[in-house]
């Protein structure tokens, strides 16, 4: 006997959801992407010599192949989905570095310039799509104000990150600290008040931003500068790795899943 999927049901996996679901493994991947794109960017501008521009022309080229590629399949992808993750915090990074380093713009202004961005790009979004949620990511161009909001989050918390640490003076691990507990408060606002889902996701999404780079920072730069002394170099590389096996793991549950939903002879 052969059982049949449902006619909706095979449309559907034409255009499934592009994005993952947010559980504790989203949480803890994105926390180590962007912690990857404060220490990788370091590394290839400073450790490897590239410079702030070299660096910047590089990662946005792999960046556009990552998203070409994203934005061609037909569903979410782990292994692709997190690369282009990985990417655009490296990008989000050095857009910030190169308007503080090269062009001298203090942080506070990148700080609010990015948050209007990421303000703008909502506003619109909501207007044409009537929703922000990251659960219906089904069309191309959902996709790409998904993709260009997160652009914006890594940028501005890039910025709000080193101007906490930084500019305030705060150091490293106040920073994480400061961040770390504004997460919490909106993980108790969510499951404790209630808060709306859409809005905590983003919130929360825009912060662990901050959170990875100034846990990069603190692990990455030497003793003398308030970090660990880890380096860029393994922190870097401790961080890809624990990624890859995170991404691994959702790959082979992602294949687990797709053969149940297969028809059976």
């Amino acid at each position: 006997m052969t059982s049949t999927l449902p006619d909706t049901l095979s449309r559907s996996r034409g255009m499934l959801n592009k994005v993952p679901e947010v559980t504790l493994i989203f949480w803890v991947i994105k926390v180590l992407a962007t912690t990857v794109g404060e220490t990788a960017a370091d590394f290839l501008n400073v450790d490897l010599g590239l410079g702030l521009t070299i660096t910047s022309v590089i990662m946005a080229v792999l960046l556009s192949i990552a998203l070409v590629v994203q934005f061609r399949l037909r569903k979410y992808t782990p292994a692709v989905y997190w690369l282009a993750v990985v990417l655009i915090s490296v990008v989000g990074t050095l857009i910030t570095d190169n308007l503080t380093d090269n062009l001298g713009v203090p942080l506070w202004i990148t700080t609010l310039v990015f948050a209007v961005a990421l303000a703008a790009t909502f506003t619109v979004w909501a207007r044409l799509e009537k929703t922000l949620s990251i659960h219906s990511i089904f069309t191309t161009r959902r996709e790409m104000f998904y993709w260009l909001a997160v652009l914006f989050t890594f940028a501005l918390g890039t910025a709000a990150g080193d101007l906490v640490a930084e500019g305030f003076q705060l150091g490293f691990f106040v920073a994480l600290i400061v961040f770390a507990a504004a997460i919490a408060v909106v993980s108790v606002a969510y499951f404790v008040f209630k808060l709306n889902a859409v809005l905590a996701f983003w919130i929360a999404y825009i912060l662990t931003r901050p959170l990875g780079a100034s846990t990069g920072d603190l692990l990455s730069q030497p003793f003398a500068d308030g970090g660990l002394g880890l380096g860029t170099t393994g922190t870097s590389v401790l961080f890809l790795s624990v990624i890859l096996i995170l991404v691994i793991v959702l790959t082979l549950r992602a294949k687990k899943a797709d053969a149940q939903l297969e028809p059976t002879a």
